[in-house]
């Protein structure tokens, strides 16, 4: 059987995060009620016109710089015409012959090491609305909040050849971003959508196949099952002796299988013109060096800078730069603190167990660093132990409570009271006195059960290592 190279490129959305939309005053909240975002200008009315969020610009030539690109300091808006219900205008504005950012490049670590995947340009542009298709009234019914919400797309270039490496470049794609504060890039809420372009071609082979375009893809998941199911059936038509069609085809995830939608369009097909409403942008060597010395600390320098200040391990700084709201929850409450390496174990292991039980993401983290800080400062002063710190920190995650108050209300401050331990261990000691002898038998395990019935006597509120401390002594007379 032949040989097959897959070849992918992604065109990649991203919604910024501007509070109103790129060529209007509307707001961009996620979730309103349909078609209460709207005005003139976004719904496409006669006689309206446009002014361009210079908010949008300045986002777009950040994560320009921050991937390498150049900046081209001379760009316009084109006008793409098509005709569909959720395109009020019958075209969107976006940029095809002039882009704000072009010729650059991010580099990505996989299994078979590192490797540069190519920007071929990244444009702005409005996004259209939402179709809702009612199955039970037969109809379909058009909401334009998100008709207008700036966009960038990222183009790649076709430098991809497997899941694995796609996956590898739209992370840390998501997380320049996300850094950069210029998207939140949820895939889940549609604020960050790649569309994956895909050709097979014979191993050795330089021409390119015929490339097909994948839509629908809102997950990590979806993205490496789609790849791999368009991957093989383009391949199966080959050694069929077949020709793969260009066309741009819908996944659907629940059935593992895609189905065509129409034809590949080309940019012909879009009777592309320059906007008469918008001037040119013209951007200024001033301008990008002030959006070059805004840009904040990413990832790959905060890993190395996490080695190096905090001496914490690569593994855990991977996980805590994972996500800006970790790093950020991570510094905050260190410097309260002043002990990394415990706010770190709080993070890695409380944090991230319950973030799991709950079905979160780290961005869903609503508790502050302070109350972190502080519930460390109450473990390392005695004031509690380790499990009733579990139990406090519980709430903090759900509810951020003051931990020192909470510890107050509830009476969980440990005892230290050696009187009413003595009085407790000595209550344990008379009941067990099987365990008892196991101990004074030579069997040393047996300290652990009666540690865990006085602590179970004292309502956990004991100091585990006083109480193993003062059992021995006791067990000893």
């Amino acid at each position: 059987m032949k040989q097959y190279e897959t070849v992918i490129g992604l065109e990649v959305h991203v919604e910024l995060a501007t509070k109103t939309k790129i060529f209007c005053g509307c707001s961009t909240a996620f979730g309103g009620a349909p078609n209460t975002h709207t005005c003139p200008v976004c719904t496409g009315m006669p006689g309206s016109l446009p002014v361009l969020n210079k908010q949008v610009l300045e986002y777009a030539m950040a994560v320009g710089l921050a991937t390498n690109c150049k900046i081209n300091q001379y760009c316009k808006f084109d006008r793409k015409n098509y005709f569909y219900p959720d395109n009020p205008q019958n075209y969107q504005i976006s940029q095809l012959y002039l882009p704000i950012c072009h010729d650059g490049g991010i580099e990505i670590e996989t299994e078979t090491g590192k490797k540069v995947i190519g920007i071929h340009e990244i444009h702005m542009e409005e996004d259209a609305g939402k179709l809702i298709h009612d199955e039970w009234e037969d109809c379909s019914l058009v909401d334009y909040n998100r008709s207008g919400v700036p966009l960038i797309e990222i183009v790649s270039e076709p430098d991809m050849r497997s899941a694995q490496e796609v996956i590898a470049y739209l992370d840390k794609l998501r997380l320049i971003i996300q850094y950069l504060g210029a998207s939140d890039c949820k895939l889940q809420e549609g604020s960050m959508r790649a569309d994956v372009n895909l050709s097979v071609r014979e191993m050795g082979a330089e021409a390119f196949g015929t490339r097909t375009e994948m839509k629908n893809l809102n997950s990590f998941r979806a993205i490496s099952r789609a790849i791999e199911n368009e991957r093989e059936r383009q391949i199966d038509l080959l050694e069929a002796g077949k020709q793969v069609v260009q066309e741009t085809r819908r996944w659907d995830d629940a059935k593992e299988y895609s189905y065509a939608m129409r034809s590949k369009e080309d940019a012909q097909d879009y009777r592309y013109f320059p906007d008469p409403d918008l001037v040119p942008v013209v951007i200024s060597d001033e301008w990008i060096e002030r959006i070059r010395a805004a840009q904040p600390e990413l990832r790959t320098e905060k890993l190395i800078r996490y080695r190096e200040e905090f001496d914490i391990p690569d593994y855990d700084a991977g996980i805590l730069t994972s996500s800006k709201k970790m790093a950020d929850m991570f510094e905050t409450a260190a410097a309260i603190c002043g002990k990394p390496k415990k706010v770190s174990n709080w993070l890695m292991g409380e944090t991230l167990r319950l973030l799991k039980e709950n079905n979160q993401e780290p961005e869903d983290m609503r508790f502050s660093p302070e109350h972190l800080a502080e519930l460390i400062e109450l473990v390392d002063s005695g004031t509690i132990n380790g499990g009733v710190a579990k139990e406090v920190f519980a709430e903090i995650f759900a509810h951020d409570i003051d931990p020192a108050r909470y510890v107050e209300e509830k009476g969980l401050k440990t005892v230290s009271d050696t009187g009413a331990l003595r009085e407790a261990i000595a209550e344990v000691i008379a009941a067990n006195p099987q365990s008892v002898a196991d101990y004074r038998g030579g069997k040393e395990k047996a300290i652990g059960f009666l540690v865990g019935q006085t602590m179970k006597a004292m309502r956990g509120k004991a100091d585990p290592g006083m109480v193993n401390r003062l059992l021995k002594e006791m067990l000893a007379e």
